[in-house]
């Protein structure tokens, strides 16, 4: 496993049920109780590929976006070792907004309008990477005024766009050229506060599934195959997690955005709902060979609850000692690692998004419940969380 953070841990705590031996590089104080873990940084291709080859592993799987798009998983398959994730190719589809507009327009994906003018309503998106706090949502002149100037600030080009509206929706394809297989929609929290007010984050809770979601094999025809038709037609075939940020709008979904990998936090209310059969499905995608895998989903509900540092968006916090992680998992909650580190021995806070607090249960709602039960077992000093999550759900 590549990666640090929560959608990591969570993948490492599924694919734990199936793997003999697992690894990670570098992972974080929950996944070292699940997993080897290496002192390598994610991005580092000249260390984890090494480090991959000399382990002997019968798969990567590689968690944040950056690597894929840097071309990490090049340099692997380059080596004989099997990959879950894209090649740098077709990681463009999350690496570049203008790239992603392109394929859509070519597949003929509904997607939203690009504009000439930037006028509110609208939505300005810086074209590259920007760990999910690229977007500006613009509806008045001030708004459209303070997005251009922080996008520009990011010193990448952007676009300015139609803003659409209705309730979004996040389908994860396990994709192996054109053949993909669907997980359970979810439902992500972007912004900081309640009611979906303050500045956007990384994400700040999930739930899964979703009640008004269209069924995905219907989005999967309508919107993730075509793309995957277009990418392979252009020699950069799929191999990986296909992830479609989706709008449910009066006119039917639209897409918003594609991403290259597991999204972040929704992987965390996802997983929970599959069966042990991901390692397999993971490893067939790998090789290029889906035809007879089914999707491992079972019954079941889903929500996970961000906790914050203090100052989160802004910036980050470290070394504060954190209690009650026991007593949450004791209590029934899975806690899934985010932003940590050890300090004498102890769990302390190392990151913006410190750990992640998911409840299961029959329903959302009873998940709901459980998730918070969680959280109220959880302390530091300076935490915060959204207390609106699933509340709709």
């Amino acid at each position: 496993m590549v990666g640090s953070g929560g959608r990591e841990h969570a993948l490492v705590w599924a694919l734990a049920r199936n793997a003999a031996e697992l690894h990670a590089a570098p992972g974080n104080p929950g996944i070292a109780a699940l997993a080897s873990c290496h002192p390598v940084r994610a991005d580092d291709a000249a260390a984890v590929v090494p480090l991959a080859a000399e382990l002997g592993v019968d798969l990567v799987v590689v968690g944040p976006e950056a690597p894929l798009v840097a071309g990490l998983a090049d340099a692997l398959r380059h080596r004989g070792i099997p990959v879950f994730g894209p090649s740098a190719a077709a990681a463009r589809i999350e690496g570049s907004k203008a790239f992603a507009k392109d394929v859509l327009e070519a597949a003929g994906v509904a997607t939203a309008r690009t504009l000439e003018v930037p006028q509110p309503p609208c939505v300005v998106k810086a074209d590259g990477l920007a760990a999910g706090k690229g977007v500006w949502v613009c509806r008045d002149q001030a708004a459209v005024d303070a997005a251009l100037l922080a996008a520009e600030a990011l010193g990448q080009p952007f676009h300015v766009e139609e803003l659409l509206e209705g309730p979004e929706l996040s389908v994860f394809a396990i994709a192996a050229g054109e053949h993909a297989i669907a997980l359970p929609a979810s439902r992500d929290f972007k912004r900081i506060g309640d009611g979906d007010t303050g500045p956007n984050t990384g994400g700040m809770g999930s739930y899964s599934p979703v009640a008004d979601a269209p069924d995905v094999e219907t989005i999967l025809d309508a919107v993730h195959r075509p793309v995957l038709r277009e990418l392979a037609h252009r020699g950069a075939p799929f191999f990986g997690l296909l992830y479609g940020g989706l709008i449910l709008t009066e006119r039917g979904p639209h897409v918003i955005e594609f991403n290259c990998r597991f999204g972040d936090p929704e992987t965390q209310s996802v997983l929970p709902l599959l069966d042990d059969g991901l390692l397999g499905v993971l490893a067939a995608a790998a090789a290029g060979d889906l035809a007879r895998m089914e999707p491992p989903v079972a019954a079941g509900a889903a929500v996970t609850v961000v906790v914050a540092s203090r100052d989160y968006p802004e910036r980050g916090d470290a070394g504060t000692p954190i209690e009650g992680i026991d007593a949450a998992e004791q209590g029934g909650a899975l806690v899934f690692h985010a932003g940590t580190a050890l300090k004498d021995g102890r769990v302390v806070t190392n990151g913006g998004r410190v750990l992640n607090v998911v409840g299961t249960g029959r329903s959302v709602g009873e998940a709901r419940t459980a998730a918070y039960a969680g959280v109220a077992r959880i302390d530091f000093a300076g935490m915060q969380f959204r207390k609106d999550i699933a509340a709709g759900g």
